[in-house]
């Protein structure tokens, strides 16, 4: 992940624990159904924003990079047909 990822990362997942303990406590409180659905959407927007961002720095490191250095230091060498597959699992997990 590029440093500049990473921070930008960071930042999020801290909002978006944020926003989890924020919806504990509305539930606590026993607040109003469709105030915390709201809260609660907009968590999972938030994580979905985290997780282009992590989707497209694999693509655009892990795959598209691979073998120019711009990859994971656990990246393992893989051929074309296996970076398809890379991708095709990449987007099965973040989809799912």
């Amino acid at each position: 992940m590029r440093c500049e990822s990473k921070a930008q990362v960071q930042r999020r997942l801290k909002r978006v624990a944020g926003q989890v303990a924020g919806l504990q406590k509305m539930v606590d409180e026993d607040r109003y159904c469709i105030d915390v659905l709201t809260q609660l959407s907009a968590a999972r927007a938030a994580l979905d924003a985290i997780g282009i961002v992590l989707l497209t720095d694999h693509i655009e490191g892990c795959v598209v990079g691979h073998g120019t250095g711009s990859e994971h230091p656990c990246a393992t060498k893989m051929e074309p047909e296996e970076l398809v597959e890379e991708v095709r699992v990449s987007l099965k997990r973040f989809l799912a």
